[in-house]
């Protein structure tokens, strides 16, 4: 039988916190939610490597180092609202449950919220409400948000997404730009988004993100 709590533990001290990734919250959280149960059940054995997890076409679980550090750099209060969009079987969501007041959760689709649903409730996560609807859409009649975290990688967000973000707010997302990432945290000062250089990561680009593909004659 697998010992993932040991694989929990050696993620944390190798791929996590070598990362610069040390505050209390997230570490603890990465301690304690269990990632192999997040994952499609064939792929538990791999849910502790420093990869990238596909868990549906153009969709993964970001591996630990992208999301310890993505957290690290938005730097969620213990009073604030989260939209976690993207979220998959619910990790992120079951990690941001553990740091914020409360969490909506986008999830478009339908088996893989139906699957976060059941998790989240197992694991305690009371504090998420989980939103099925396009990814790209938000939960606008929930927002708005002190934070926002795209669980992927983007070319463009619709402005319709910030217009989500409270005046004050921070939205993290890694823009793939070619086949590099860059992590950036967009900070909302008076109505408009300053994007700030966070670090570098890769993953894919998730659907409804893509940039407008440009007319040519």
């Amino acid at each position: 039988m697998t010992d993932f709590a040991a694989r929990r533990t050696m993620m944390v001290d190798t791929q996590v916190r070598p990362s610069d990734v040390t505050k209390f919250p997230i570490i603890d959280a990465m301690l304690s939610v269990p990632r192999e149960l997040f994952v499609p059940r064939e792929q538990a054995e791999a849910a502790y490597i420093s990869e990238n997890v596909p868990i549906a076409p153009g969709r993964v679980v970001l591996e630990p180092r992208t999301l310890g550090k993505l957290l690290d750099a938005i730097n969620i209060e213990g009073n604030e609202l989260v939209l976690d969009i993207g979220a998959g079987y619910g990790y992120s969501s079951a990690l941001v449950a553990r740091m914020a007041e409360a969490v909506i959760a986008v999830e478009e689709d339908e088996t893989l919220a139906s699957e976060a649903q059941t998790m989240l409730a197992e694991q305690g996560a009371d504090n998420v409400v989980l939103h099925t609807g396009p990814l790209a859409d938000g939960a606008a009649q929930h927002g708005p948000y002190d934070a926002i975290l795209i669980q992927g990688g983007v070319e463009q967000i619709p402005d319709s997404l910030l217009d989500q973000l409270k005046e004050g707010g921070r939205i993290g997302c890694l823009f793939m730009e070619g086949a590099l990432g860059v992590v950036r945290i967009g900070y909302k000062i008076d109505g408009d988004v300053t994007w700030r250089f966070a670090f570098n990561a890769t993953a894919p680009v998730v659907p409804g993100f893509e940039k407008a593909a440009a007319f040519t004659l």
